[in-house]
């Protein structure tokens, strides 16, 4: 009885990690579009603004406030560069 009490326990944990992390992958890829979607609003060509930002924030975990600028918030979107040496996050 008690072999089988501490299975079933086990099998719940490890599905309610696996939700658990399902859940935080969901949750960060919204924050992502949330905050992109603030940052590119002014942007000229929005879509590239848009893919470079989520691509930026999903390394990072961050996004700088505002439209432009203000990258000293977030220092590894600040350094991230391209493969011309310039900076890849809007």
């Amino acid at each position: 009885m008690k072999l089988g009490f501490a299975a079933l326990l086990l099998v719940c944990l490890l599905l309610t990690s696996s939700l658990f992390e399902v859940t935080i992958a969901a949750s960060d890829a919204e924050l992502c579009d949330s905050k992109c979607g603030k940052r590119c609003s002014k942007a000229g060509v929005q879509d590239r603004c848009l893919r470079f930002c989520g691509i930026c924030c999903d390394k990072c975990k961050c996004v700088p406030s505002g439209t432009y600028g203000n990258k000293h918030e977030c220092p590894c979107y600040r350094d991230l560069k391209n493969s011309k040496g310039k900076p890849k996050c809007p």
